[in-house]
């Protein structure tokens, strides 16, 4: 537990493959964990990014996830996001971008989307895929998705090559089996978990948990997709520890940092309901 600023200072250069994080959000509505204003976001992020580059691998990758935040008094997004991602890519490359779609969202900002009807819903958050390197270590095979339907009959019947309209050329490789599509950049995740072991436990021993969890789906596609078996993976920023949760299941090695005690300590259930999982698995 501590300020992952000074805890960061205490790992070795290179020691990290992987940096999964959600940092606080620069929302307008101040958060019980803590918020930092979109006008200061960038300097107050920019340490922390210096830490991050010192202590990834060459060919680590550092993910973000961060949601966007509105304009105080009008119906007008901040840029903070992509003023921290010019920041950033001052000292790293942009490999990718991703977006995380949540269907389950609820509307807001209630002023302008629930009551005076100007504008939808936010639902997409980005994700940032940062590396030190071009070419960062990644396997896109370790995240295959299962064929659509008609791309399993396409595989059976087989593919004459052509040409689209738009002028691509579809050669015979198209037909190629090769165990499961490549996923597109963008996850639909619907964010509903509301009775999971972790928030159960947390009730049962009068534990706040962590208000904004993301969805363990998200941390296992990035070490699945960027790490192996008994890789590092950081995450300054831990909360209740999705992201340890996800490098325990699959076999990685991990570093959390918390500044809250509560928070920790609730965070502790997770592997309590690891270890009920594994012995229903057995």
């Amino acid at each position: 537990m501590g300020d992952s600023l000074k805890l960061m200072a205490n790992l070795p250069d290179s020691s990290v493959d992987l940096i999964m994080t959600s940092p606080p959000f620069a929302l307008r509505r101040q958060k019980e964990y803590g918020n930092v204003e979109a006008s200061e976001y960038v300097d107050w992020f920019r340490p922390f990014g210096a830490e991050m580059k010192r202590i990834l691998k060459e060919k680590g990758s550092l993910v973000i996830h961060i949601g966007s935040s509105w304009n105080k008094g009008v119906p007008t997004k901040s840029l903070y996001h992509y003023e921290l991602l010019l920041d950033l890519c001052r000292d790293f490359y942009l490999a990718q971008e991703l977006f995380w779609f949540n269907p389950a969202k609820l509307p807001s900002p209630a002023e302008w989307v629930n009551v005076r009807r100007i504008r939808v819903k936010d639902a997409v958050d980005h994700v940032w895929w940062l590396s030190k390197d071009p070419f960062p270590k990644a396997d896109n095979r370790e995240v295959l998705q299962k064929y659509s339907e008609s791309m399993e009959q396409l595989l059976k019947k087989g593919y004459k090559p052509s040409k689209r309209p738009s002028g691509h050329d579809i050669s015979e490789n198209f037909s190629k089996n090769n165990n499961g599509a490549i996923p597109p950049n963008i996850f639909t995740i619907a964010n509903t978990d509301s009775n999971g072991y972790y928030l159960r436990a947390c009730r049962k021993a009068g534990i706040r948990p962590h208000p904004a969890r993301y969805p363990i789906e998200l941390p296992s596609f990035f070490m699945r997709f960027l790490t192996a078996t008994g890789d590092t993976v950081l995450d300054p920023f831990s909360g209740s520890n999705v992201t340890g949760e996800s490098a325990e299941r699959l076999g990685r090695k991990w570093l959390s940092f918390e500044l809250s005690e509560e928070y920790l300590e609730g965070s502790k259930f997770r592997f309590d309901g690891l270890q009920k999982d594994l012995i229903r698995e057995v």
